[in-house]
């Protein structure tokens, strides 16, 4: 393991409740929750028989296939089948000399898809369609135009080759159209949910389009899983996370000094709100990307009301440093991420010393594997955390609600 997790700052006792997380996590190894199945999902990566690697060989060569098509990859799906390939995209970096990719159906913005649409004319394209059902709103529409663009630019044959999907396995809207249509498919686990599945074929597929090491992801993930540090330090989290709950605070911001760590961060804000806010519980989860934010954000994390605590994603060295050589200047022989690297103890210090609890997630550095480890370790921590608060963390009925009544003034 390479992340490490410091409550040192949060304020609470975690060997108060070692014992319940431990069963809890217990609970999910057993698989007594229906769509736990991401909890063994990496393991099968070591054994190059396995299903999990003839999979993965099977997405490498279709990814092959659409790199030598296209130099845009458009991919159309909404929470779960989307954030988490932005997240891995943004957090990693564009590789040159592979498509980009760009993100679609996650909105219902006219302006928004008028630009991709530009764009898919522009340049050649493929398009990936991302939907259990295929009757999500946002992701139909979407895709509905830009089948049509595709058709138009291609004519319907090859369009269609150009056309790939990830969907249930057994039923669906979109199912049924790829099996007429003859779209390249990829099944989405039975047993695992939207918010759960980055290292699925719904995420594995666009990232190994856009050049990166997908075994990698899934091996951090396998280390992760496999790791003893789970009888000890990485269930803190899980538990400081109950703790403060129990003491009042109502608000998880997640933040990070690293712009690329943004959509992260909105990967975060679905596994953990859409998992544990029910029955009237669940920390609200937000999101700063500082030092920007702390120009706006700044005087209320100081002085406001504290109804939250803080979880900091430290990113400890970047890939390329810049150095201030301007003589006279206050960081002169200083690095861009020597300033970075202060900005985050020193914000930490001052809110220490007026009692705001802290949590800090040490990343040494970014790659595929250390991205697996976080997915996974953040995927853990919600299951931990779900079942300790009593919810079930791998439903959402109440997502429901506000699409019943969209349906409804559709009609009027």
């Amino acid at each position: 393991m390479d992340i490490k997790v410091d409550c040192s700052k949060a304020f609470v006792d975690t060997s108060l409740l070692k014992e319940k997380a431990e069963e809890c996590m217990e609970i999910l190894w057993k698989g007594e929750y229906p769509y736990t199945g991401w909890v063994s999902y990496p393991l099968g990566i070591t054994d190059k028989e396995s299903e999990l690697s003839l999979l993965i060989e099977r997405i490498k060569s279709v990814a092959s296939v659409i790199q030598n098509k296209c130099r845009l990859f458009i991919v159309i799906g909404i929470g779960g089948s989307y954030l988490g390939a932005r997240a891995a995209y943004e957090a990693l970096g564009k590789r040159e000399g592979y498509p980009e990719l760009l993100f679609a159906g996650n909105n219902l913005s006219t302006t928004y898809h008028k630009e991709i649409l530009s764009q898919l004319y522009e340049k050649d394209t493929c398009i990936c369609v991302i939907s259990k059902s295929g009757t999500t709103t946002e992701s139909s529409i979407a895709f509905s135009i830009l089948k049509e663009a595709l058709i138009e630019k291609y004519g319907e044959n090859e369009a269609y080759k150009r056309i790939f999907a990830v969907t249930d396995e057994d039923e669906g809207i979109l199912l049924g159209e790829c099996k007429l249509k003859g779209y390249t498919r990829f099944s989405i686990p039975k047993d695992i949910g939207g918010r759960y599945s980055v290292l699925t074929p719904v995420g594995l597929l666009p990232l190994a389009v856009s050049g990166f090491h997908i075994e990698e992801l899934l091996l951090g993930a396998y280390e992760c899983a496999i790791s003893p540090l789970w009888d000890s330090n990485l269930t803190d989290y899980a538990i400081t996370r109950k703790l403060l709950w129990d003491k009042g605070k109502k608000i998880e911001i997640f933040e990070s000094y690293e712009p690329s760590f943004m959509c992260f961060s909105e990967w975060l804000k679905q596994l953990f709100g859409e998992s544990e806010g029910k029955e009237g519980k669940g920390l609200f989860p937000a999101s700063l990307s500082f030092t920007a934010d702390l120009h706006s954000m700044g005087q209320y994390l100081q002085e406001g009301n504290q109804i939250f605590f803080e979880t900091i994603m430290d990113l400890k060295s970047a890939k390329d440093d810049i150095w201030v050589n301007e003589e006279g200047s206050p960081f002169h022989g200083k690095t861009m991420n020597e300033v970075n690297r202060a900005a985050v103890s020193g914000v930490m210090n001052a809110h220490e010393k007026v009692g705001v609890p802290q949590v800090k997630i040490d990343i040494p550095f970014m790659e595929e594997r250390i991205l697996g480890q976080l997915f996974y370790f953040f995927m853990m921590t919600c299951g931990i955390s779900g079942l300790m608060l009593s919810v079930n963390p791998f439903d959402q009925p109440g997502v429901e609600a506000y699409k019943e009544e969209m349906r409804k003034n559709l009609k009027g």
